[in-house]
Order: C-alpha cells, then structure tokens, then sequence
C-alpha cells in the first residue's frame, strides 16, 4: 500500500460582516485562479500555508498581541491566517504597536498600497512590513472554527483551521489579480445555492462550514457560537461510488450529518 503524502500546515480565515438591516450576515469569498493547481476555479475563503517566514515572526513576540496561552504551532496558524488574508485581500487584523488601536481603514489601505504586490512577489518579508510599520498582528480577533484535514489518498494534502474574524470597519478587501481572480461579499446562503447551481464551484469543507454559518443572524452571535464549540478534527474518509465519491466524517463535528455523496472532492 502505497505511503499517504504528508499534509501542509494552512490556515484561512471566514471575515464577516453584518448585511444591511433585516439582511443576512456576510463573508468574504474569492474565486481562485484558474490556473491555481490546488482548487482551481473555485469560490473559497482566504488563506493558504503556513510558511517558513510566519514562524520567524512566532519567535518575535513584540509583532503580535493576543497569543498568551497558545502554542507556537497555534499562533504559528493564526499568523499564516493573517498573512495570507493581507496578501490575497488587503484586509489587515492588526494594531498599531504604540497605542494598542486597531489598524483603521486608511491605513491599512496605505500599507497594501505600498507592500502588497512586493508581497506576494517575495520581494519583501511580511516580518518586516510589521516591524517597520510599527504593527502587531491582533491574534486574539481569530476564534477557531474548524479543523481539516485533506482525505488520505489525495495528491496534495492539507492540515487547515478555519478562523472566524469580524472583519474591520470598512476594509472591504480585493482580490489580488494573481492567486485569485475576483472577490465578493455573500451571504453563506447565497454561496451555498451558488454552488447548488452552478453558479459557484465551492470544496467541500467550504460548503459545510458555509452550511454551518448560515445559521446564525449575525455577527456577534457567530462569534459566540464558535467561543462556545468544541472543535473536531473532521479527515473524512473517501470511497467512490457509481455517481461519484462519498464521504464519512465525524458527527460529532457538527454538519448535520455523518456521510455525504459529492461529485468530486476539492
């Protein structure tokens, strides 16, 4: 039997906001390029792996606020979540290093203006925009949502938290033009019947998870929620079928169910 590949530490982040008054809830979503080996095409939520560079900045606690009683490996994700949110929208959770105040709109603007596309072109290091910014990366704004790990048997695997974050005061986020190649603001309803129709093409852990946060009204009360949940390790277990693939997770991880039949797995 042949060895399963290993499984890449990733983290991604489900940023909300509240829709309008009497409206749902909605997340940021980007549609992944098509030319992207991993989840090509699809509707997904920020994020990627954890890299050599977020651990250099787990070792400078002065870059970071909000990690007391973490692991290095737990911040080590929180940071990777971060830093790929910035680099793939722009989107900036951190505080200012002298006064402790959230990074407001304009300046978190300013700063993907002037680093972003150095950024995500390895030109320069995430360590050091923080550092000669003046910025700690406000981990305690992620709460835990769920655990994935990719099906053994796949070709590329991941190990991946979902965070939930309220998403700051109009920073509204944009898609990079690389990675990814469009970004909206949906409400998890709509993603899901998006990805029924056609509209969308959406993984699996991401429809589950967006199955799951349709269910609550607003942000606040999303956030408590996932304060109050105990999250299981979902690795679901695949076999195929005549129609295509069914998959087997835990009950107990809260999606409404035990074994689901998908057309693919992504």
């Amino acid at each position: 039997m042949a060895e399963a590949s290993a499984s890449r530490p990733a983290s991604t982040i489900l940023l909300l906001r509240d829709g309008a008054a009497g409206k749902e809830i909605e997340v940021f979503m980007m549609v992944r390029h098509h030319q992207i080996e991993f989840n090509s095409g699809a509707l997904v939520f920020p994020g990627g792996s954890v890299d050599a560079g977020d651990q250099e900045i787990v070792a400078r606690s002065d870059l970071y606020s909000g990690g007391e009683g973490l692991s290095e490996a737990d911040r080590g994700f929180r940071i990777a979540a971060i830093r790929e949110t910035f680099e793939e929208s722009g989107i900036l959770l951190a505080r200012s290093k002298d006064s402790g105040t959230p990074v407001d709109a304009r300046r978190a603007g300013e700063i993907a203006d002037a680093h972003r596309v150095a950024l995500n072109e390895h030109k320069i290091s995430f360590l050091s925009i923080l550092a000669d910014n003046g910025l700690q990366l406000a981990l305690d704004t992620l709460v835990p949502y769920a655990h994935w790990i990719t099906p053994e048997g796949m070709p590329k695997r991941f190990d991946t938290w979902f965070f939930l974050a309220a998403a700051p005061p109009d920073q509204l986020g944009a898609h990079d033009g690389g990675e990814s190649t469009d970004s909206i603001w949906v409400s998890p309803r709509e993603a899901v019947e998006g990805g029924e129709s056609g509209r969308f093409k959406l993984p699996f852990p991401t429809t589950r998870n967006l199955i799951r946060l349709a269910k609550q009204v607003s942000v606040s009360a999303a956030l408590e929620h996932a304060r109050g949940m105990s999250v299981v390790t979902v690795m679901p277990v695949m076999t195929k079928t005549e129609t295509g693939r069914q998959l087997r997770i835990p009950r107990e991880a809260g999606y409404d169910g035990e074994v689901f039949e998908v057309g693919a797995v992504g």
